[in-house]
């Protein structure tokens, strides 16, 4: 699994910080521009395994800073930003006990708490209309087992869960392994979680207006050593996209892959949706090398499931429990 890669060093955070120390001291000194590798045919060269495991998630908890400092009790903060993933009331359970808590995110010599970088308080800047849609899509989510069309996509393995793979994607607790493969024509991005495919068209256009696929309708061009890509056309069943954010079938999400070191991809996206949000956001992550293989996720859950979940849903409707109970 991708969170093996982030176990807990022996030094411990002292290390981590010292290192960031020593990166911005030698950056200090004039240092060569980085070239990224170049394909065959000669485009930016993204290909290989890589994560995007972090303890770093999209939002940033309430009271804690934008960037550790060293002045910061690290501890705390690593606590708050785990618990805004995790429940305390959790133990016992998958996350708490199997899902790796991985740590901060270093991005520019900074330790990050949230990927998002255009809003002051760290989190997505919700219209009234939006916060609304997102409360009716999650009770839904609890409540409503007509038939398997009600459930969400990533329970019935149509969607990688946490929007691991839909632009714009997001760092899974686990399974975070990614496979990029290039082609003259096409980047093919492959997500570890859902083992699924997302196939990014270079040099192309939209399909015709209307049309709505799964992960959206994603074409791309390189603008220097940046992979570009412009995806519209989200189907409205996946829109609710982990617990924080919603992704409307009318969105527009431009994204930035570019190779910034030899270990090292910065990945950069903008959303835009005026359905849910009340201005374009941004955020950034870094994705950095897999050593581990990419094992076959095999989502099946869900599918098996569900019978025995609709069966449940449907003796309670027949002998709803009593008042009080």
């Amino acid at each position: 699994m991708a969170g093996s890669v982030y176990r807990r060093a022996a030094g411990g955070w002292a290390a981590v910080l010292a290192s960031v120390a020593l990166a911005t001291t030698a950056a200090a000194a004039p240092t060569q521009a980085y070239h990224a590798p170049r394909t065959s045919w000669g485009a930016p060269n993204l290909q290989g395994q890589w994560t995007n495991f972090s303890l770093t998630h999209l939002e940033r908890p309430a009271g804690v800073p934008a960037v550790v400092g060293k002045t910061d009790d690290l501890a705390a903060i690593e606590k708050a930003v785990w618990d805004n993933i995790i429940p305390d009331d959790n133990l016992g359970g998958r996350e708490s006990e199997w899902w790796p808590h991985g740590r901060l995110a270093v991005i520019d010599r900074q330790m990050r708490t949230a990927w998002i970088t255009s809003t002051k308080d760290g989190r997505v800047p919700y219209t009234d209309a939006g916060l609304e849609r997102r409360r009716v899509i999650r009770a839904k989510a609890f409540a409503d087992f007509d038939g398997p069309e009600s459930r969400n996509t990533s329970e019935r393995c149509l969607t990688p869960t946490f929007s691991a793979l839909s632009p714009p994607m997001q760092n899974s607790p686990f399974a975070a392994g990614y496979r990029i493969v290039q082609t003259k024509d096409a980047v093919v991005i492959q997500s570890e979680i859902n083992t699924d495919l997302r196939i990014v068209r270079l040099g192309g256009r939209h399909d015709a207006p209307g049309g709505h696929v799964w992960t959206g309708d994603s074409v791309g061009h390189w603008e220097g050593a940046t992979l570009v890509v412009d995806t519209v056309g989200f189907r409205p069943e996946e829109s609710f996209r982990a617990p924080v954010f919603l992704i409307g079938p009318d969105a527009h999400v431009v994204e930035r892959f570019t190779r910034t070191a030899k270990g090292e991809i910065r990945y950069a996206f903008t959303v835009e949706d005026p359905a849910n949000y009340r201005e374009a956001w941004r955020g950034e992550m870094l994705f950095t090398p897999l050593a581990e293989p990419i094992y076959e996720y095999a989502c099946h859950e869900g599918n098996n499931s569900l019978p025995g979940m609709l069966q449940g849903a449907r003796y309670v409707e027949a002998h709803p429990p009593a008042a009080g109970r």
